[in-house]
C-alpha cells in the first residue's frame, strides 16, 4: 500500500482521484494550494505526489526542486489541462516520473502510478546496494537523477553514450558504471578517439600481427581485445573517422574483428561506454557520423549537467577537492571565506567541474601561507564579475555594500549566528559586541559611525530579505506585496546583498 498525495486546485478532481486511490488500497490525502501541500508533506511522507502546474498560489512545477530534495522523494506525476511541451520536457528533465494531461481517465492514472511505485520499489532495493559513485561529488536534484540512470544502467550490458560539455566529468561516470556492473572485476579500458591519427587508430583498436607494417617488430594486442570481459570505453567518440566508425560497428554486431595482417579472427566480450560533448545526432544527419552506429551507441544515454544547472553542489565540489589537492601537496587543510562561494556561484563555469576545480587549485596556491582562501585568491575576472553584481542601481545612482572586515557572519544569513537563529535585530546575549548583526571585537578600535551604520544596516537588510524569502515560499510576486515594495525594487536588494535566485538548495524564486 502507497501513501499518495494529490495536489490539484479542482476539489472534485481529488475527490474522484482519492476514491480511486482507496479502492486500489492506497491511502491518500488532497490539497488545493502550494502552501497546503508544503503542510502536509512537512507532517507526512508521500510515496508519490499527483501535482497539479496551475494552483492558485504558484506554478506546480516549482514545487519540484523541493520535492527532490526531500529524504525520501515521492515519485512525481504532473496532471495538468494545461498541455505544454516545453513544460513537460522540464518536468521530466526535474525529476517527474509521468506527465498527465488532462482529461485523462482514472484508469490511465492508476496505470501510471502503478508505473511509478514498481520504479520505486525497483530504487529502494538499489539503496540496499550502495552505488560505489568514486569521484563523483554532489546530491543535486540533476545530479541524483544521473546516478539513478547509472544504476539501472549497471545491471545490464547494453552499450551506453555518456553525452555532456566538457569537464562535466563524463569519464568519472563511466568509471563508475563499470565499478558497479557484474564486470567490475574486469578491465577498464580507455581510448581517446581525438588523441591518435586514422591509422594509429585503427591499429590501437584492432591490434596487429607482428610484420604487417614497417615497424611492427612484434605482435600486440588492441584495445578492443583487451578489454575481453571488461568495459571499453571510448572517450570524444565523435571524432572517430567514418572508416573506423564502419569497421567497429562490425565489431559491436559480431564481437569478432581481424587483427592488422593476421588471417584469423579473434572474440571479445567487451561493454561499450562512449563519450562525447557533439550533437552526435546532428552530425548524423549532416552524413558526419554514421546512424546505425549512433543506434547502437544510444542503447542507453547518460545526460551529464552542466555545473551552471547544478550550483547547489559548488560548496561540496570545491571543499572535496581543496582537501584532496591539499593532502597531495602536503599543505595544511584550509577553510574558506563565505565571499568566495558567493563569488563562485556568480560564474557561468563554461569549463564545468574541471574549470572550479582548475580554479580552486590556483587560490589554493595563492594562499598556501593562509589558513582560509579569500576572494582576493581568486581569478582577477572572476573577482571583476563578483564586483559587477555587487554593484546595484536603486534610483539614485550606483552604489557598493559597505565592507565588514570586522564583522563574523553566519553564511545563510548574513548575521552573527545567535541573531540568525532568533531573527531578532539585536541578541541580549551578545551586547556590547554584537548589535543587528556586526560583531566588534573587544579591544578593537571602534569604527567610524558611518561605516558602522552603514555595515550593521546592510546586515539587518540582508537577514530580513532571506526571512522574507522563507515566509513567500521563494514567490517575489508575493514577498513584494508582504514587504510593501515594487518588484523592481525589491530585485534591487536582493542584487545588492548577493541574495541569489538560487536562494535555498536550487529553489528558484518565482514570479506569478
Amino acid at each position: 500500500m502507497a501513501n499518495v498525495l494529490i495536489l490539484d486546485d479542482d476539489e472534485l478532481f481529488c475527490e474522484m482521484l482519492r476514491s480511486a486511490m482507496e479502492m486500489e488500497g492506497h491511502a491518500s490525502s488532497a490539497a488545493h494550494s502550494l502552501a497546503e501541500g508544503a503542510r502536509l508533506l512537512e507532517r507526512d511522507t508521500f510515496d508519490a505526489v499527483f501535482l497539479d502546474v496551475r494552483l492558485p498560489d504558484g506554478n506546480g512545477l516549482d514545487m519540484l526542486p523541493r520535492l527532490r530534495r526531500m529524504a525520501s522523494p515521492p515519485e512525481i506525476i504532473i496532471v495538468t489541462a494545461a498541455g505544454d511541451p516545453d513544460g513537460a520536457e522540464l518536468a521530466i528533465t526535474d525529476g517527474a516520473w509521468d506527465y498527465v494531461e488532462k482529461p485523462a481517465s482514472l484508469e490511465q492514472m492508476r496505470f501510471s502510478l502503478d508505473r511509478a511505485l514498481r520504479h520505486r520499489d525497483r530504487q529502494a532495493r538499489m539503496q540496499r546496494r550502495p552505488l560505489d559513485t568514486g569521484g563523483i561529488v554532489g546530491a543535486s536534484p540533476r545530479l541524483a537523477a544521473c546516478l539513478e540512470r547509472l544504476a539501472e544502467a549497471a545491471k545490464g550490458d547494453a552499450a551506453v553514450l555518456v553525452t555532456g560539455e566538457t569537464g562535466t566529468g563524463k569519464e568519472l561516470f563511466a568509471r563508475a558504471l563499470h565499478r558497479n556492473s557484474r564486470r567490475a572485476s574486469g578491465p577498464f579500458i580507455t581510448l581517446d578517439c581525438a588523441a591518435l591519427s586514422r591509422s594509429l587508430l585503427h591499429s590501437e583498436l584492432f591490434g596487429y600481427q607482428r610484420g604487417a607494417f614497417t615497424g611492427a617488430m612484434e605482435s600486440r594486442a588492441g584495445l578492443i581485445r583487451q578489454a575481453h570481459g571488461g568495459t571499453l570505453f571510448l572517450d570524444e567518440v565523435g571524432e572517430l573517422p567514418l572508416a573506423q566508425q564502419k569497421a567497429f560497428l562490425r565489431v559491436l554486431q559480431e564481437r569478432r574483428f581481424r587483427p592488422i595482417g593476421s588471417k584469423e579472427e579473434v572474440e571479445s566480450d567487451f561493454r561499450l561506454v562512449a563519450a562525447t560533448n557533439r550533437n552526435l545526432p546532428d552530425m548524423a544527419e549532416r552524413g558526419a557520423f554514421r546512424k546505425d552506429l549512433l543506434f547502437r551507441l544510444q542503447a542507453v544515454e547518460l545526460r551529464l549537467p552542466p555545473l551552471r544547472e547544478r550550483k547547489e553542489d559548488i560548496r561540496e565540489l570545491a571543499t572535496t577537492h581543496a582537501a584532496r589537492i591539499c593532502r597531495r601537496d602536503g599543505i595544511a587543510a584550509k577553510g574558506f571565506d563565505p565571499e568566495v562561494f558567493e563569488a563562485l556561484a556568480a560564474h557561468d563555469w563554461p569549463g564545468n567541474v574541471r574549470e572550479l576545480v582548475n580554479v580552486v587549485e590556483g587560490a589554493l596556491l595563492l594562499a598556501r601561507e593562509e589558513a582560509v582562501v579569500q576572494p582576493e585568491h581568486l581569478p582577477v575576472p572572476m573577482r571583476a564579475r563578483r564586483a559587477r553584481h555587487r554593484l546595484t542601481p536603486d534610483g539614485h545612482g550606483r552604489e557598493h555594500d559597505a565592507p565588514t572586515p570586522q564583522a563574523r557572519t553566519d553564511p545563510a544569513t548574513g548575521l552573527c549566528p545567535a541573531l540568525a537563529a532568533t531573527g531578532a535585530h539585536a541578541h541580549p546575549a551578545c551586547p556590547p559586541r554584537v548589535a543587528c548583526g556586526t560583531e566588534i571585537m573587544p579591544g578593537d578600535p571602534p569604527a567610524a559611525w558611518k561605516e558602522y551604520r552603514t555595515a550593521a544596516l546592510g546586515n539587518v537588510e540582508k537577514g530580513y530579505l532571506h526571512h522574507l524569502l522563507l515566509a513567500s515560499g521563494g514567490n517575489i510576486s508575493r514577498a513584494a506585496r508582504m514587504a510593501g515594495l515594487s518588484r523592481q525594487r525589491l530585485y534591487a536588494l536582493l542584487r545588492k546583498h548577493g541574495v541569489a535566485r538560487h536562494w535555498i538548495g536550487g529553489e528558484i524564486a518565482n514570479e506569478e
